[in-house]
């Protein structure tokens, strides 16, 4: 099993709440993602990001396949233009 974690900074908050929609809607939408969560920070700490996805699947291939999928990559195409900041963790 391979976990990808993605952490998102957004400066406008309806553009965290509009990525967080569009990314929880790639569920069981893209066939080698395993499992998803999407959350919205609630703390609003200085050292918050404001978008907390982690993906499952069951090796770095389903990864490399979600990465090019159309589903992910019109999802990618909003975080960019939207958010600040991002950081990544595959384990």
């Amino acid at each position: 099993m391979l976990t990808h974690v993605v952490l998102f900074k957004f400066a406008d908050p309806a553009a965290a709440k509009t990525a967080a929609a569009k990314l929880a809607a790639m569920e069981g939408r893209i066939e080698t993602l395993r499992g998803i969560e999407v959350g919205l920070d609630v703390s609003k700490s200085a050292r918050s990001f404001d978008v907390a996805l982690i993906t499952r699947f069951d090796d770095q291939a389903g990864l490399a396949a979600y990465a090019v999928h159309p589903v992910h990559l019109e999802v990618v195409a909003y975080i960019k233009a939207n958010a600040e900041k991002s950081i990544v963790v595959d384990f």
